[in-house]
């Protein structure tokens, strides 16, 4: 109920893979419709992606001559952010993906969403049809990744959603057998990093999830994701994520800093606080120079700008939305 799928699938493969060498617009479109251009390795080694829905923004507007509009959105189009493996092609969008990662000499950040029984019904309801059917799911994004350098962020959501219950108890046993098995199954890649998603700040206590996070496979992967799609502050963020290290033998984490800018919202239906909230902001742009050794990185997971579900006048779920894009990046400035 936090984290909502992007919609549709995007092109990947070849035609990603011409596009991401491409240095930046030197052809076509006025000659600097697409922000392709990577960030410094040394700080994010993290892949931009030149054909994003805020880079194809950032071309519809600079045509239609929205300067201001345009500059906004750059903000979110020039920073690597995560790639939701859309089901129905894991395999050739994570092959296009990290081959074209790699290509430009950065890291694929890849975000695995798909458990059965997804999201509680609600806006990013779905998910594979059985234990089965995510098995071979995980087996065809492995299969996609390969040798390639990737970070993949394992199912948002789905062991908080064990621990407060929005999940059916009934099928809480095979959804620990499948997140441990998507755990070992994408460590036996010889560069992927996964880090399993450990719900945020405001939604409840270490003690709560630890064990949870545990059964589900942490200490066999890198670590454990926090704040994903959420707008939780980095600081609280990572303030819950010590706190749970400390009960996980000391896992690092990362931090999805994409829409923190200005902490969690606060008014409306408490109930859907996390959709679409007015007035929030990017936050810290992705880095792996945290300052901090627990403190893995600084991601965003989240792709700001695509919409949280049909809420606040938003699109459906994973849906660009280019208003709120501009207010995300203006709203900081």
């Amino acid at each position: 109920m936090y984290r909502k799928l992007r919609a549709g699938a995007v092109v990947v493969g070849a035609a990603l893979l011409v596009s991401a060498c491409s240095s930046g617009g030197d052809e076509g479109d006025g000659g600097s419709a697409r922000p392709v251009g990577q960030q410094p390795k040394g700080a994010d080694p993290f892949w931009v992606n030149p054909d994003s829905k805020a880079a194809e923004a950032v071309a519809a507007l600079e045509k239609d001559g929205k300067d201001a509009e345009a500059a906004a959105v750059r903000k979110i189009a020039e920073q690597p952010s995560g790639e939701w493996i859309i089901p129905e092609n894991a395999e050739s969008q994570a092959r296009g993906y990290t081959e074209a990662a790699q290509k430009a000499d950065r890291d694929a950040l890849l975000v695995i969403y798909n458990i059965p029984h997804r999201d509680c019904g609600n806006y990013s309801q779905g998910g594979a049809s059985d234990g089965n059917a995510y098995r071979a799911f995980i087996d065809q994004v492995a299969a996609g990744i390969g040798d390639r350098p990737a970070t993949v962020i394992l199912e948002p959501d789905a062991v908080q959603h064990m621990v407060d219950n929005c999940t059916p108890g009934q099928f809480h046993e095979e959804r620990y057998d499948l997140l441990k098995g998507a755990v070992v199954k994408l460590k036996t890649l010889k560069d992927t990093k996964v880090y399993l998603d450990a719900g945020n700040a405001g939604w409840g206590k270490p003690d709560q999830i630890f064990q949870p996070l545990q059964r589900s496979g942490v200490d066999q992967a890198d670590g454990f994701s926090v704040n994903v799609s959420n707008f939780y502050s980095t600081e609280d963020s990572i303030r819950y994520g010590k706190e749970l290290s400390a009960k996980v033998g000391n896992k690092p984490f990362v931090v999805d800093t994409s829409r923190n800018g200005n902490g969690p919202y606060t008014g409306g239906d408490p109930n859907e606080r996390w959709c679409n909230p007015p007035g929030r902001a990017l936050g810290e742009t992705p880095t792996t120079k945290t300052d901090d050794p627990l403190v893995k990185a600084y991601l965003w997971v989240k792709r700001p700008g695509e919409s949280d579900g049909t809420c606040k006048g938003g699109p459906k779920a994973g849906a660009w939305w280019g208003a709120y894009a501009v207010k995300l990046a203006n709203a900081g400035s």
